[in-house]
């Protein structure tokens, strides 16, 4: 393989490690926003009850691909949402894309470093 940086290449378990912090707090935030709002219905609570617990799996490295995969589907949801609202590639969907390839990029590689799996548990 050609590479600019052979070297780096020794590295390649940090990438899905800073991917799956990057959503997982990304997840948090949304999770601490609908689950603190005073005013959100059972339905908000719940969604934002779920992001909690995708958000737990993916910063602690747990069942990586399957919270991956939910996460991948809500993005999806999303950005469908977004659409059906005539907002396709606004500055919401635009996160929303690039959210969904960093979650379809844990279902192909994996947690990376920092599982409990790689700490003997």
């Amino acid at each position: 393989m050609l590479s600019l940086f052979p070297t780096l290449l020794s590295w390649e378990e940090l990438a899905p490690l800073l991917i799956r912090l990057v959503l997982g707090a990304i997840f948090i935030y949304w999770s601490y926003k609908r689950l603190s709002d005073k005013s959100g219905s059972g339905r908000s609570k719940a969604i934002g009850a779920v992001d909690g617990i995708l958000a737990v799996l993916l910063v602690i490295g747990l069942w990586t691909q399957l919270a991956a995969i939910i996460v991948a589907i809500d993005l999806i949801v999303r950005i469908i949402k977004k659409v059906t609202e005539k907002a396709f590639l606004t500055q919401g969907v635009n996160y929303y894309l690039v959210l969904l390839v960093l979650a379809i990029s844990l279902i192909v590689s994996g947690a990376g470093w920092g599982t409990p799996f790689d700490m003997g548990f």
